[in-house]
């Protein structure tokens, strides 16, 4: 249980069953924004960040585009969460650098299967 994930995501009902999916296999750490994680990311470096992309004030794919541009943040994979089937969407989301998109609501089982692909 030494692998460190940020669930980043402005619906709490959503953290909640995102970190019950995953806590038992990983250490977990949730935050309610992209300015958070920001925060976090000074002084925790995770193994992989679950983002959101609709979120108030800044979206996911907006937070992608800044962790990506900092060097020392480049390297971890980002998965994101949405509610969104928009292939347009998913397709931006993974040109800005991330490997998947996970669709809500959140399936447990798909939730660990595509975190174990990349953790």
């Amino acid at each position: 249980m030494d692998k460190l994930i940020f669930i980043v995501d402005d619906n709490d009902a959503n953290l909640t069953m995102a970190a019950s999916a995953l806590e038992a296999d990983y250490k977990v750490l949730t935050m309610p924004s992209a300015q958070k994680m920001f925060a976090l990311l000074e002084k925790k470096k995770p193994d992989l960040i679950l983002l959101d992309i609709e979120m108030p004030d800044m979206t996911g794919l907006e937070a992608i585009v800044i962790l990506k541009e900092n060097p020392q943040n480049s390297g971890i994979p980002v998965l994101f969460i949405t509610g969104w089937s928009d292939d347009k969407l998913i397709s931006d989301a993974k040109k800005l650098g991330a490997l998947d998109v996970i669709n809500k609501p959140i399936v447990k089982s798909v939730l660990l299967e595509n975190v174990k692909k990349y953790v």
